[in-house]
């Protein structure tokens, strides 16, 4: 009880930022837009997908996952800035476990992505996107949210940890984005894709979170998969909080 009271603490703390700053939540909400409006709209001619399932409708839960991905992924360069001003030292000299300042870090940028998942969904809304709205659903959905931001906000900590300058930082955090979004089947299916690149896109945990948003927030879709893409979110996302907690010093060192 003790370690949850911490990591909430410093989630509450990381989450004040945005009502400090809203403006970001409407920043982040441009380029999910742009995607579905524009690329999504012209995509759209194309003949359905497997299931009968229109463009549209397939690349919406990829779109929300990339939004997911392209805010969580440069959550690292905050534990730079924090070191630079010397928060880092303060931190550490708390008794919070490192354990419970990375992951109390990583649920803020969940926090940070629930708006963009609200915009998401009214943009599919008014794309007619067939949403399931069940409320069990929509529930499921949003914890995928939180489970992909605290997976990929943890992996931008490990690599910030490692790197330590923020030029370096965003050089690698570029690198990164592209091939994980475009080695994923958030908008075309693994079918399809060569054999090389199937193999990429199975040990690609950005995968396995668009699976399951697929399963949970479209109509028809099947959830056979669903407890597997749980399982694998998980587990990467426990073994990269233990591995941001360990290295967490060596921002300062």
């Amino acid at each position: 009880m003790k370690f949850l009271k911490k990591t909430f603490a410093i989630t509450e703390m990381e989450a004040m930022k945005i009502f400090h700053d809203p403006t970001e939540i409407f920043m982040r909400a441009v380029q999910p837009a742009l995607w579905l409006l524009i690329f999504g709209q012209v995509f759209q001619r194309m003949h359905p997908m497997n299931g009968n399932i229109s463009y549209i409708d397939f690349m919406t839960p990829g779109i929300l996952a990339q939004s997911v991905l392209f805010i969580s992924i440069f959550y690292g360069i905050a534990i730079i800035w924090e070191r630079d001003l010397g928060l880092t030292h303060k931190f550490l000299v708390t008794p919070t476990p490192r354990t419970a300042l990375v992951l109390g870090k990583a649920l803020s940028a969940g926090l940070r992505s629930v708006p963009v998942m609200i915009i998401v969904y009214l943009l599919a809304l008014l794309l007619n996107v067939k949403l399931n709205r069940h409320p069990l659903q929509v529930m499921t959905v949003l914890l995928l949210v939180v489970l992909g931001s605290v997976l990929f906000s943890t992996f931008s900590l490990v690599i910030a940890c490692l790197v330590k300058t923020r030029e370096r930082f965003m050089g690698i955090g570029q690198v990164l984005t592209m091939p994980l979004f475009f080695a994923s089947n958030a908008i075309y299916p693994i079918d399809i894709m060569p054999g090389w690149l199937k193999t990429i896109s199975h040990i690609n945990p950005l995968t396995y979170m668009i699976d399951a948003l697929r399963a949970c927030m479209l109509q028809g879709q099947p959830r056979t998969n669903l407890w597997q893409d749980l399982c694998v979110l998980i587990m990467v996302s426990v073994a990269l909080v233990i591995t941001g907690g360990m290295l967490y010093k060596r921002v300062i060192s």
